[in-house]
């Protein structure tokens, strides 16, 4: 079983390691990182990245968006170029959005909105609240559906303590009840056998 786990492990290691048929990777020697250059594949999605990456370029592509955590595992990651891209700025760009922030400044600032048409040539960094209002509309739909969830879950919870103290209770009576009778029926046999005796 562990022999089992380190061969996962390790091809988990080694998967993530490779470099994606689509880009190009340059060890960066003594930085002990990748440089990895996807610009200009014609791109319409992010490819697994090695976790070692430190450079990445992913400009001149076909990108609209990014999936949530797609990006998360790259801890090493020292630039990025996202520009010249069709990035479609509705809800599913906030990942892009926040993870830039935390990333690069100047990326963000050349990272810019292809659509919708308000927001056409905006720098992704400039989007605000009413921009991406169609989140906010998004948000309580979904708190009403958690909602439900947790009410039903209580529900459950509460139906089931009731029935389990009810099953309790009763079976503390059927013991109470099965003691009673035994006793009262030793009661007799003891008065019967005495009764006998005299």
């Amino acid at each position: 079983a562990v022999a089992g786990f380190a061969l996962s492990l390790l091809f988990h290691v080694t998967r993530t390691e490779v470099c994606p048929a689509s880009c190009n990777c340059k060890s960066l020697g003594e930085m002990k990182g990748l440089h990895v250059n996807c610009s200009s594949r014609k791109l319409t999605e992010v490819p697994a990245l090695p976790v070692s990456t430190k450079r990445l370029y992913l400009h001149n592509n076909s990108l609209t968006s990014v999936p949530p955590g797609a990006l998360d595992s790259l801890r090493s990651l020292e630039e990025v170029r996202m520009s010249d891209n069709p990035w479609n700025c509705d809800c599913h760009i906030l990942y892009l959005k926040l993870w830039l922030e935390d990333i690069s400044a100047a990326s963000l600032e050349d990272t810019r909105c292809a659509s919708p048409a308000p927001v056409r040539m905006k720098p992704l960094r400039q989007l605000n609240g009413n921009e991406l209002g169609v989140c906010r509309r998004l948000l309580p739909i979904k708190c009403l559906e958690f909602f439900w969830r947790d009410l039903i879950l209580i529900a459950g919870t509460i139906i089931t303590l009731i029935l389990v103290a009810w099953a309790l209770k009763f079976s503390k009576k059927l013991v109470c009840q099965i003691n009673l009778s035994l006793y009262d029926s030793r009661g007799r046999l003891l008065g019967r056998h005495t009764s006998k005796n005299h």
